[in-house]
Order: C-alpha cells, then sequence, then structure tokens
C-alpha cells in the first residue's frame, strides 16, 4: 500500500483525465457530437461510475494534503473496491464475451475502446491496489458489488421494452429490433439461456468479491501480527 498523497494525487489526476478523455471520446464529443445513444449502455455508466469515484478521491486527497497529512491516501475504501469490480466488469464481460461477436465490425484498437473497455477499468483496480487500506471491507459488500450491474440490467431491459432499439448500427440481419442491449440477456434471441448467462455472471463476480473481501481480511490480520509484534 502507498500512503503517500502526492504520489495518489497524481496517479488520480492523470486517470480522471485519461478516463473522462475516453467516454466524451466515445460519445463523439471529439467529432463535433454527441450520440447519447451510448449513454443507454453499461460501458458508459460504468466509466462514468469510475470518473465519480476518481473525482472524489482527488477531493479527499487535496484535503488530506492541505491539512499537512500526507501518511494515507485511503479514502472510501468499501465504495473504491465496489466501483473497481463493477466497472471491471465492462472488462472482463467485453473482451470475453462481446469481442467474439464483434470483431470485424468493431474497431478494437481505437483510443476510445481502450480506454473505456481496458485502460479506466485498471485504473481503478490498480488505484485500489495501490492506495486501499485493508481491514474496512465489510462482508456484505461482497453483495453490495452486483447491487449496479442487475439494476443496470433491469432499467435497460425497461428501456427495451418500453420501445428503445439498441441495435442501430450493429450486424444484426433479422430486421426485429433489439430491445436488449447485450446478447447475453437478450431473450428475444438466445430466450431463457440468458439466464444462464446472467447467473454465471453474477456468480463469477460474487467469486471475485469473496476474493477480494477475504484478501483484505487476511492483509489486516497480518498487519494487526506484525504491529502487535
Amino acid at each position: 500500500m502507498i500512503k503517500n498523497k502526492k504520489i495518489a494525487l497524481i496517479y488520480r489526476s492523470a486517470a480522471v483525465l485519461i478516463a473522462t478523455a475516453g467516454i466524451l471520446d466515445l460519445l463523439g464529443a471529439f467529432q463535433g457530437s454527441f450520440n447519447i445513444n451510448i449513454l443507454y449502455f453499461y460501458t458508459a455508466l460504468s466509466n462514468i461510475l469510475a470518473i465519480v469515484l476518481f473525482i472524489m478521491l482527488i477531493v479527499k486527497t487535496i484535503s488530506g494534503i492541505r491539512k499537512d497529512d500526507i501518511d494515507n491516501a485511503s479514502y472510501f475504501p468499501r465504495f473504491s473496491m465496489i466501483c473497481s469490480v463493477n466497472v471491471m466488469i465492462t472488462f472482463v464481460v467485453f473482451w470475453v464475451l462481446l469481442v467474439p461477436q464483434l470483431a470485424g465490425f468493431l474497431p478494437l484498437w481505437t483510443f476510445s475502446n481502450l480506454a473505456v473497455h481496458a485502460i479506466t477499468p485498471l485504473l481503478c483496480l490498480v488505484d485500489y491496489i495501490l492506495f486501499a487500506k485493508s481491514g474496512h471491507i465489510k462482508y456484505r459488500d461482497v453483495y453490495y458489488i452486483v447491487i449496479f450491474p442487475i439494476s443496470y440490467m433491469i432499467a435497460s431491459s425497461v428501456a427495451g421494452l418500453a420501445g428503445h432499439d439498441y441495435g442501430i448500427g450493429l450486424p444484426l440481419t433479422d430486421g426485429a429490433p433489439v430491445r436488449f442491449p447485450y446478447f447475453f440477456y437478450d431473450f428475444d434471441r438466445i430466450g431463457l439461456l440468458a439466464l444462464v448467462y446472467i447467473a454465471g455472471i453474477v456468480v463469477f463476480f460474487l467469486i471475485i468479491g469473496h476474493v477480494l473481501y477475504f484478501m483484505d481480511k487476511r492483509i489486516r490480520q497480518k498487519t494487526d501480527a506484525v504491529n502487535q509484534n
């Protein structure tokens, strides 16, 4: 764990600039347009969540530096862990599930694509690993991880069933409207198999949450043992 707030501030400032540039580029801001439909997708919302986290961390870090306290750069460790896993869902789902589906259609190696699907998620995870203080995660936080993605699935499905079409610009040939943003819970096209995908993703990230929880607990136990000696 790195405790120096000045190092944390430099890292977090660079991270928020990269994350903000990535989402703005994805939305088309640098091309003189603004595609609001992008905001219907989990990728955009999870990246915005990451930006909110970095802004919160930057504000607290600056406040700590002004108080001449540079020995602890850990703030909101529980929220940081939850946000990091939430945005890492974007990383894993995109590169494992979506890339094989969109190969040859989606330009993978553009700045916007790499920023929102790889760089920003990894920046969040690295921030948590480098700066978050151990011993603060509670067991219930493991289950808080899935609140954001499940809420998104419900809200996006409601939007689709209400008439929003997620398939504009996608390489689909059946001509039917796309009422669900991602194939793995597109009940119109894969039916109840979507429940298997959803359950698998939820279980996978609950496992990740448990791993982080027990690692955090183990590190705290070792730290306490060293301090007692």
